[in-house]
């Protein structure tokens, strides 16, 4: 059975540009999220940077200042949304469709938000996922490229819900105690079974633990066992029937 491959990158750090040197090398596609400002002070990428992103990756919004959309009033929360949707739009000089909800905190006035300011679909950090999902702005992640302990999938696992959907990846988080070991295990389930594998993180934070090697490796790794068409935007994961 046939995997489609998926890859978010969120917070338009500067490294970014490096995971998308690996992704280029191993011809794998992917979603870069992009805030204007970074309210918790980490770097963003500027103009010119999200133009030459852009000429290979699909460029998606995480609002104008990476506010968490659930704690904010609905007036705040337009602005967050549709600013960042029309400043990233001057910078890059095309549409944008895909958003990425803020630390994974929004409401279903938030979902009513991003439709109405015309994004075609909006992704979550719900994990353990093996599918699309069934809500065009609720778009599931499989796992994050960072090395959580097992118990950090239960507590997710029982804090968001849609359980029938992910037992399959908890399972597999529950047998593995490494993180890399946990990592290829759920995408060769994927592969296995015909699903989806969505694969997320912050380049900042892999730059920051030295994991450069293991994604390297890691996307080698998808590369290789990824039939021709199976790596996938966001968007273009989105569209599929």
């Amino acid at each position: 059975m046939n995997a489609v491959f998926t890859c978010s990158v969120d917070d338009g750090h500067p490294a970014d540009l490096k995971t998308a040197t690996l992704l280029d090398k191993h011809g794998l596609a992917a979603t870069f999220y992009i805030p204007i400002n970074n309210r918790e002070g980490s770097p963003v990428m500027g103009a010119k940077q999200l133009r030459q992103l852009g000429k290979g990756f699909e460029i998606g919004s995480h609002t104008r200042d990476h506010r968490y959309l659930k704690n904010i009033s609905a007036r705040d929360a337009y602005d967050q949304v549709m600013d960042g949707k029309k400043a990233l739009e001057d910078m890059l000089g095309h549409g944008v469709s895909g958003f990425c909800y803020p630390g994974g905190k929004f409401s279903r006035r938030d979902e009513k938000l991003v439709e109405a300011c015309g994004f075609g679909y909006a992704r979550t950090t719900a994990n353990l996922c093996f599918s699309k999902g069934k809500a065009a702005y609720r778009m599931p992640t499989t796992v994050q490229f960072f090395p959580h302990e097992a118990s950090a999938y239960l507590r997710g696992y029982v804090e968001t819900g849609g359980w029938h959907a992910r037992q399959d990846g908890l399972r597999i988080a529950l047998q593995h105690q490494d993180w890399t070991d946990r990592l290829f295990a759920m995408f060769d389930h994927a592969c296995e079974h015909g699903g989806v594998f969505h694969l997320w993180m912050h380049s900042e934070e892999i730059d920051e633990l030295g994991l450069w090697k293991q994604l390297d490796g890691f996307f080698a790794y998808v590369s290789a066992r990824l039939e021709d068409g199976a790596s996938l935007t966001n968007l273009q994961l989105s569209q599929l029937g």
